[in-house]
């Protein structure tokens, strides 16, 4: 617990408009994937089938596309960042891993590789100061 208060005591020291602006631009990323993974259940379905043999293909479509819908609304917003986050990383290592156990997609390997980047670099970063986090915290 120590740790993560040192770590938003650096970020909101260190906070930057466009740090927050990339947050927010990987919140509607993965809100946009969500709706497209929700729209496109056979492109989902086709997406994990390389690793559909292993077990839990049904939980795995019922759990991406929620997990991205919500995922994107949290970090948009600022809020749960590191929880969300959390959610996020199976998801998208899954996705490199795949693109090498199956059909690779050069763009989808690409922007995996970018999303589980910024993902990291926000698990360890946090919101910032400009989000709900900071907000209800400042409220206390």
């Amino acid at each position: 617990m120590n740790n993560v208060k040192t770590l938003n005591k650096w970020a909101n020291a260190h906070t930057y408009l466009p740090v927050d602006l990339l947050r927010m631009a990987l919140g509607v990323f993965l809100f946009m994937k969500g709706i497209y993974f929700f729209t496109n259940i056979q492109y989902l379905v086709d997406l994990i089938s390389p690793i559909d043999h292993i077990g839990g293909g049904m939980f795995l479509v019922h759990y991406i596309a929620p997990a991205h819908l919500i995922g994107g609304i949290l970090i948009f917003f600022g809020l749960l960042t590191r929880w969300a986050i959390a959610a996020q990383l199976p998801i998208l290592i899954s996705a490199v891993i795949i693109n090498f156990m199956g059909q690779m997609h050069q763009q989808n390997l690409l922007l995996a590789l970018l999303a589980l980047a910024i993902c990291l670099f926000f698990l360890i970063y946090g919101s910032g100061k400009n989000s709900a986090d900071y907000f209800f915290k400042m409220q206390k």
